[in-house]
């Protein structure tokens, strides 16, 4: 990676890590109830400088913000060519649970590939969470039964990488720019396609049956966590159809709805996303 990317990159992370003590508490703006603190955890290709703009806005109503960067996101110094399975690819998030004080329950935030990754940290850590958000993420059922939310869009400049050979399924996938500007960030702001087409990085893909082996999920864990699930009103990368069934057969215990979003939530309505997750933090303590 250039030196001036990784000097971007760190710049960002500084506005996206908010660093507190763990038993410093404090009132809110209006006074009537304690901070929380967010976990964020990005989608495919991004990194934890994609919340920037819900982090700063967080951090202003009174709150704590942790934005991870997964493995080979980011600022995190794995390569995807080392990254051979999602269990790899979620390490810095489960780490971060793990070394979470026993009595210390964060508001985990998910964001579309990001929702795998805090479900197994809801597996894993049940009680260091008071509610998952997944913000028009992925959100298995238990026992783990993967379906694909996305359309049928064309490609147009997304790279697929074939390690196992061509006549094998790609291993490796990276955002093209004309596809991030068309399908993921056709509302957000053009200086935040502009950020994305620099920052992202390529994700390593993994079989249906290799997940169903890895995300094994339970009702004593996963399904004892309450769940609330955002939708983007005018995500392109999920299908509606899809998603409504998904929602049927998976329910949350809450849905909320951000009219005039894309994929990116998170860009193209900074403002309406965090002010959901901080009515959720009033709901779930």
């Amino acid at each position: 990676m250039k030196k001036n990317q990784v000097l971007l990159l760190l710049l960002i992370q500084i506005l996206c890590l908010i660093s507190q003590s763990n038993s410093s508490k404090s009132l809110l703006k209006d006074g009537s109830y304690e901070s929380r603190h967010f976990v964020l955890v990005h989608g495919a290709c991004h990194g934890a400088w994609c919340w920037y703009k819900v982090a700063t806005i967080l951090q202003s109503y009174g709150h704590r913000v942790t934005a991870l960067d997964l493995a080979a996101s980011g600022i995190n110094p794995e390569q995807v060519s080392a990254v051979k399975s999602y269990t790899d690819y979620f390490k810095p998030l489960i780490d971060f649970m793990d070394k979470l004080p026993k009595k210390e329950r964060v508001i985990l935030v998910g964001h579309s590939l990001g929702g795998l990754a805090i479900s197994l940290a809801m597996e894993s850590f049940p009680h260091k969470v008071s509610v998952a958000v997944f913000v028009t993420a992925e959100m298995p059922s238990q026992p783990f039964n993967f379906s694909n939310t996305g359309r049928k869009l064309p490609q147009m400049d997304n790279k697929f990488s074939y390690e196992n050979g061509a006549n094998k399924p790609p291993t490796i996938f990276s955002f093209g720019p004309k596809f991030l500007a068309s399908n993921v960030y056709n509302l957000s702001p053009p200086e935040d396609l502009l950020l994305a087409t620099t920052l992202v990085r390529a994700v390593r893909l993994v079989s249906v049956e290799e997940l169903r082996k890895e995300i094994v999920l339970s009702d004593e864990n996963y399904g004892s966590v309450r769940r609330v699930f955002v939708v983007s009103g005018e995500d392109k990368l999920i299908d509606e159809g899809v998603l409504r069934r998904w929602l049927k057969d998976n329910p949350p215990d809450l849905v909320l709805e951000i009219k005039g979003s894309d994929h990116m939530v998170m860009f193209s309505k900074p403002k309406e996303l965090s002010s959901c997750l901080h009515n959720i933090s009033k709901i779930y303590v």
